[in-house]
């Protein structure tokens, strides 16, 4: 009888439309009065109506094992972040629903359409392989205005692939991957990662200079300008926080997720050097800094490294938490202690850890030496998508971790 169960089920899947497999384009209807829509590439695979979802971003490639299609539902939670796609399949080529993100308490949901067969990102007959926009680019946000902030832009135009692809670095962290086109002579970027939903658009006034508009979500919107400048620097990310008082002992302690208390003063610690990560399992930067910290952990453990991460969530609902950040170490492998503050935002932060003068970004990562004496403290992170910012970050990081073991 259970066979026959089987079978039937079986006949009754295959008479039910199912997603063709092969790459789609998605577009999140970040505002549907003014036609704005965020575009990405996704491939839809299965394996005995098991499916999986890579979403592609430039060189980056996210794995969505997190799916299940019953009827004409096709659902799918993003493998990091608190987010997830609830769409019903038309024919099998067409999807359309929304993307809620759970990480927002406002404004959290964005309408998704997709179609099959799209291999370019962006709706575009063709484009010229034009150089104008590649280069660094000194870059203004919110240009005129008291929130006004500095960026670098870099951009390379991929002629392979015929695509456009860069990122912004800023004093809190980098835009990750970015990819798109040319239309119409302007420069159309986006990036959707689970967490960010960004798309730039740019246009020149001027032989050097170009001027765009940038949304984020269904909410944000700002304008931006800049101009090419090869030397532009930001502001030293390690001057930016500080210890107050040098000479003062720092501590902290803060449950896991095991609800043991943890402290800097714990014995596993003493006569360490420790590196502190002030994070949180909803920031895209966090998440790449975590996967370059897991391999450091895994490389010089042994050696006497030690890193403890202290989590601020977007939550006050402790079991919530909790669950955000079992997620979060399971995907990247996390083998060091993340510590959950019951606290959220970079004013919690500074309060929670009165002897810095301030946290302005997650993350801030603190080097401590083998007395607990801070020797460094990082602002943001430069990810793998700023190129040559991101090996240079490496280099030095790893320099100082191996004088703070003492290595020979």
């Amino acid at each position: 009888m259970n066979f026959f169960r089987y079978i039937f089920s079986l006949i009754s899947l295959t008479c039910i439309a199912q997603p063709k497999e092969g790459i789609w384009r998605g577009n999140l209807h970040l505002n549907t009065d003014k036609h704005i829509e965020l575009p990405f590439n996704f491939e839809i695979k299965s394996n005995h109506l098991q499916y999986n979802l890579i979403i592609y971003n430039g060189q980056e490639r996210i794995l969505v094992d997190e799916v299940t299609f019953h009827h004409d539902s096709l659902n799918f939670k993003m493998p990091v972040f608190d987010s997830e796609f609830k769409t019903q399949l038309i024919g099998d080529t067409l999807l359309s629903g929304i993307w809620v993100n759970h990480s927002k308490t406002s404004n959290n949901q964005i309408a998704f359409t997709a179609s099959f067969g799209y291999k370019d990102r962006f709706n575009v007959f063709m484009q010229h392989q034009d150089s104008s926009y590649v280069g660094k680019w000194e870059t203004t946000f919110s240009p005129g205005q008291k929130d006004s902030s500095k960026a670098i832009g870099q951009f390379n135009f991929v002629k392979h692939k015929n695509i456009i692809e860069g990122t912004f670095l800023t004093e809190t962290g980098d835009y990750r991957y970015l990819e798109g086109a040319l239309i119409n002579r302007k420069m159309h970027l986006s990036s959707f990662d689970g967490a960010h939903a960004f798309l730039f658009i740019a246009e020149h006034f001027g032989a050097d200079s170009i001027k765009g508009d940038f949304y984020s979500g269904s909410s944000w919107h700002e304008n931006w300008v800049a101009k090419r400048n090869e030397i532009f620097e930001l502001r030293d990310p390690e001057t930016l926080t500080f210890v107050k008082h040098p000479d003062e002992k720092i501590n902290f302690s803060f449950y896991n997720s095991a609800h043991e208390k943890i402290s800097l003063d714990d014995e596993q610690y003493k006569n360490k050097p420790v590196i502190i990560q002030i994070m949180g399992s909803w920031c895209p930067n966090c998440m790449d800094e975590s996967a370059y910290l897991a391999h450091i952990y895994s490389q010089y453990h042994k050696h006497g490294l030690e890193i403890i991460a202290l989590a601020y969530e977007r939550t006050n609902d402790t079991e919530k938490a909790k669950a955000n950040i079992n997620r979060f170490v399971k995907r990247l492998n996390i083998e060091y202690q993340v510590l959950i503050t019951g606290l959220s935002g970079k004013e919690k932060a500074t309060d929670s850890l009165p002897f810095l003068n301030k946290i302005m970004a997650f993350p801030t990562t603190l080097f401590l030496d083998k007395t607990h004496q801070v020797k460094s403290i990082y602002t943001g992170f430069n990810g793998p998508a700023t190129g040559k910012a991101h090996e240079k970050y490496k280099l030095k990081t790893e320099l100082l971790i191996k004088n703070l073991l003492e290595f020979k």
